[in-house]
């Protein structure tokens, strides 16, 4: 789905979870990815640090359609959310702790 300004948005129904309450964390993910699980470590622990926000982790392999949807083309893809679904920033690979708390201060204006 996407907004008016064209920009695309996620539903709990595309993730199989319910969005934060202030920001998603959405972590693309496969078995056998060994960087999968540091990024796991980083987005809960800053999840669990900030009020409102979920950590959602999607298996790339099981949802296919929406991993070709969302042009994802390596694990780990991070999206963060704000508060309506609305991607507001995107990295591939481990991201570090201090990148993720900045992105999430563009999702919670």
């Amino acid at each position: 789905m996407r907004d008016q300004d064209g920009a695309r948005r996620l539903r709990p129904a595309d993730l199989g979870a319910e969005l934060g309450e202030r920001a998603t964390l959405v972590q693309f993910s496969t078995a056998f990815c060994q960087p999968c699980r540091a990024t796991r470590r980083t987005l809960a622990a800053v999840a669990g640090m900030v009020g409102g926000v979920a950590h959602v982790e999607v298996d790339a392999e099981a949802r296919l359609e929406l991993v070709r949807d969302l042009g994802i083309e390596s694990t780990p893809t991070v999206l963060v959310l704000d508060s309506g679904g609305r991607i507001v920033r995107r990295a591939a690979g481990v991201p570090r702790r201090a990148d993720v708390i900045a992105a999430l201060g563009e999702a919670v204006r």
